[in-house]
């Protein structure tokens, strides 16, 4: 099956029309309104530095429902000692380019204008950044996108050993207390599947996101001053 082409349109084609690795369509910008539109209809740009912006939906769709996060005992035992300092929204940008870092061993989809894109996401409330900080240090974290009762989990990183799993663990326990529907975590992982993630298909995702994006933003949770410890 072809994919699509983008105009200056804000539109996208039916994401259930994307080819059977998941690619829908190319072109198009990072525009707020854009990526926004995207993510409310389960798709996510997804590129490399000599690439021309792509646009995904996979199918499967790897999810975590907030309840069924999986702590292991290992990692219980961790989360008691409270290794870290988890704090919400203090260094989103530090977070976003840490994560750019980290995935630089394998080439980064985190490019400049993607940095660029997100951070502005994040000063008009939407895009999230939740952090371990051990000694004023940023040692590990994450960032997504928060729409409606659905967070959509962007990329993540780990400085130090289990800091990533703290944050993501902290993250879920956060949106199940706000009634959230799901995690969207996009392409399966084995570290993520340890954790409690599920694939669903895209069908099934794109239901439930269909009635949770619609769900008014609470963006008042996201507040700096909320504390973990």
């Amino acid at each position: 099956m072809p994919f699509f082409r983008l105009s200056e349109q804000i539109v996208f084609p039916p994401a259930h029309l994307a080819r059977s690795d998941g690619l829908l369509c190319v072109g198009g910008d990072l525009s707020t309104q854009r990526l926004i539109h995207a993510y409310k209809n389960g798709i996510f740009p997804w590129f490399s530095e000599d690439e021309i912006l792509l646009w995904w939906s996979p199918d499967p769709r790897l999810v975590i429902f907030p309840d069924n996060i999986h702590v292991s005992r290992s990692l219980k035992k961790k989360i008691k000692k409270i290794p870290f300092d988890i704090k919400l929204n203090t260094a989103f940008e530090q977070t976003i380019q840490s994560c750019a870092k980290n995935h630089n061993k394998k080439g980064t989809w985190i490019l400049p204008n993607m940095i660029k894109a997100y951070t502005k996401l994040h000063k008009l409330g939407y895009a999230h950044s939740i952090e371990a900080w051990k000694k004023n240090n940023l040692v590990g974290g994450l960032y997504g996108i928060s729409v409606g009762g659905s967070f959509f989990g962007e990329s993540m990183f780990s400085f130090e050993k289990n800091a990533s799993k703290i944050t993501l663990v902290t993250l879920a326990n956060f949106l199940k207390t706000h009634d959230f529907d799901l995690i969207d975590c996009q392409v399966t992982t084995q570290h993520l599947i340890s954790m409690g993630a599920v694939e669903i298909s895209r069908n099934s995702f794109l239901k439930i996101i269909k009635h949770s994006v619609k769900r008014e933003d609470i963006k008042d949770i996201w507040n700096k001053n909320v504390s973990f410890s």
